[in-house]
């Protein structure tokens, strides 16, 4: 089994997204947000392929569980991860999601002084630290998201402010519209 930040991410605010992701059962490719979301990723800041790298990295955490992840912007010089979003505000997962890569950078010996999450919709930014306490906390969720993708049934739907603007809304309230 595979645990990328996209699944972590996921499990801050939907198991049910997360397992069905998981499972290849993908929506995102009909979804204009993602579609926005990866028109910001690309335009946004354009300067950057020069002065930062891409990091692809694993890191084999049991004997059943690959932990996988893609660094799209790593600031090697200065020791620190961005991470672009196209929200308007931010939201706890965006900073697990960071501290996920910054997790496995330290995993694969890489030096990650921090991470910077970069929101150019308001311009503003967050910066995210990985402590002993966080690292604890990631490895419990990665435990946790195994058990979860183990199961043979889907996580049930929740009631959520963002449940309306995911891309997996018109899938878990079909019966309901």
């Amino acid at each position: 089994m595979v645990i990328n930040a996209t699944l972590v991410s996921y499990y801050i605010y939907c198991k049910r997204r997360m397992w069905l992701h998981a499972n290849n059962i993908r929506m995102e490719q009909n979804s204009d947000l993602v579609a926005e979301g990866k028109l910001i990723g690309e335009n946004t800041y354009q300067q950057r392929p020069a002065k930062y790298s891409q990091v692809e990295l694993s890191y084999q955490y049991s004997k059943e569980i690959l932990l996988s992840s893609k660094i799209d912007f790593y600031d090697a010089k200065n020791k620190i991860v961005h991470e672009v979003k196209k929200s308007s505000s931010k939201e706890a997962s965006h900073e697990w999601q960071v501290r996920f890569y910054l997790w496995m950078l330290k995993l694969n010996n890489i030096p990650a002084a921090s991470g910077i999450i970069e929101y150019p919709k308001f311009r503003d930014t967050t910066e995210v630290q990985l402590s002993e306490e966080y690292e604890c906390e990631l490895r419990k969720m990665t435990d946790e998201i195994s058990k979860i993708l183990n199961s043979e049934t889907v996580p049930g739907k929740i009631e959520f402010q963002y449940c309306k603007k995911c891309s997996y809304f018109e899938f878990c309230y079909s019966s309901e519209l």
